[in-house]
């Protein structure tokens, strides 16, 4: 089990057998305090829930002894998949593995496949067989774009494209079957373990609120999906979870009501129905009511009518809006949050969009004004050295590089330039493994990304280092150009 931040253990079981097999002994075990399972080609990375030690959580996890590997389900739970063979990598296939097309075909379709894992994009299955002729290597360049409903092979899976999107894997055919469906509960046709309740209802409405403009942008985010890695699908959640929490906290709100994460400030909304009680926190923007300036970091009420405007931030990146009674909006697999990866929950906020404003807590505020957070030119993480830290030649090269981020950095990672860590053996392939927020994957150009909170849910490259969970909420802020510097902490 190795160290993955504070958050996370990444455990290392050797083969994709084992992960289901440890996987299957973990659920039925029922191990408390784990809030997601990410298993992948050798590994599973369990995150903690919050507050739980992970020190404990290890010692819990070492309990577990998987049983036979590979178990076939029941016939209940066998999903038919009708396939046309007409795949324009058949041939190459029938070449890799010697067989005839005819025979390619058959053994594709006389198999029963289990899912071992999710990833890549949600619905997207991972299934392994039992029929070792159908292993075959990627494509040696791969599609810019693959249809949905392609059926694929690679290495020791088969799989199925629940959406268009690039792919390397070799296509031997198609169907028409819909793999991912947000009106299925679970969406999801193709999953590893049981069924689970993945919608959530939406509060009723007792105030509205019209956009006039959004900013260059702004999100509805709440603090995620929990639990849905195993379909393929993130956290997400909003970046700067704290901010979030805090503006909740203020207006009496559940920590995790949904509120608007606004990007460089420019929001300007309008009280079609009210009066609206809301507070601001995160990056520090002016915010003003009809004129008013009423500063960030305060309770303050709207009345009907009125307009909110949010200026730019002097400092910071995401400043985040949050409405007593909490924003309403559709629920995605349990969460109002906007992925930017995976492209679910609300689309990001446009003019003429009306919002509905959730049913006040019966609770109320007992503040008025709260402190502002703390700002730099430069800011240092917290990292604990990460489970692949050795596949790079000087892993303390993190630390002694002043990093600045990239103008290509958003919510799914910000990019770090300024230096360059090697890999020690650049033509090394990593088998796919999961990924959490904060981790610091190297791609081999040697310029590292820091997860953020859209990040993917597997990754082939290594993960260095893991920033501490508190200070992701910190690297949220941290503005294209800003200078980053990250210093050595010890694992949990």
């Amino acid at each position: 089990m190795l160290a993955y931040g504070d958050r996370a253990l990444l455990v290392e079981l050797g083969g994709t057998e084992r992960v289901v097999a440890w996987v299957d002994a973990l659920r039925r075990l029922g191990v408390a305090g784990v809030a997601d399972l990410v298993p992948a080609a050798e590994t599973v990375l369990v995150v903690a829930d919050e507050g739980v030690d992970v020190r404990v959580l290890r010692a819990a996890l070492a309990a577990v002894v998987p049983g036979a590997a590979g178990a076939l389900p029941s016939d209940g739970d066998v999903v038919e998949i009708p396939v046309t063979y007409d795949g324009p990598d058949l041939a190459d296939v029938a070449r890799h593995t010697g067989l005839s097309e005819g025979e390619v075909v058959a053994a594709h379709s006389g198999a029963l496949w289990r899912v071992a894992f999710g990833g890549f994009a949600p619905g997207f299955a991972y299934l392994v067989g039992d029929d070792d002729r159908l292993h075959v290597p990627r494509r040696d360049s791969a599609r810019t774009a693959v249809p949905a409903g392609a059926v694929a092979l690679a290495g020791d899976y088969s799989g199925v494209y629940p959406r268009e999107s690039p792919g390397g894997w070799q296509l031997i055919g198609t169907t028409d079957l819909r793999m991912w469906d947000l009106d299925r509960d679970p969406p999801a046709l193709l999953r590893p373990g049981g069924r689970r309740p993945l919608r959530a209802g939406g509060p009723a409405v007792t105030g509205r609120l019209r956009v006039l403009s959004p900013g260059p942008l702004c999100l509805v985010e709440d603090l995620g999906r929990s639990g849905v890695s195993g379909i393929g699908v993130g956290r997400s959640g909003a970046a700067d979870r704290a901010a979030l929490r805090l503006a909740n906290r203020a207006l009496a709100n559940p920590e995790g009501a949904a509120a608007l994460e606004v990007t460089l400030g420019g929001l300007e909304l309008e009280v079609v129905a009210g009066p609206v009680w809301l507070c601001v926190t995160g990056a520090p923007t002016p915010v003003s009511i009809d004129g008013r300036e009423v500063g960030p970091f305060a309770v303050v009420a709207a009345a009907e009518g009125s307009v909110v405007r949010l200026g730019m931030p002097p400092t910071g990146l995401r400043s985040y809006v949050a409405v007593r009674g909490g924003v309403d909006a559709p629920a995605v697999l349990g969460s109002r949050s906007h992925d930017v990866m995976a492209g679910l929950g609300p689309a990001p906020l446009a003019a003429g969009v009306e919002l509905g404003v959730g049913v006040p807590p019966r609770s109320q505020p007992h503040v008025d004004h709260l402190p502002p957070g703390r700002t730099s030119e430069e800011v240092v993480l917290g990292v604990v050295r990460g489970p692949r830290d050795t596949w790079v030649a000087d892993a303390d090269l993190l630390v002694a590089t002043s990093w600045t981020a990239s103008e290509r950095s958003n919510r799914v990672g910000m990019r770090l330039s300024g230096g360059r860590l090697e890999h020690v053996d650049p033509g090394r392939q990593l088998p796919s493994e999961g990924v959490y927020r904060g981790g610091i994957q190297v791609p081999p150009s040697g310029e590292p990304v820091l997860f953020l909170a859209d990040h993917p849910v597997t990754g082939g490259y290594p993960v260095i280092a893991v920033v501490v969970d508190a200070d992701v909420d910190r690297a949220a802020q941290v503005r294209p150009g800003q200078c980053v510097r990250f210093c050595w902490v010890a694992a949990p």
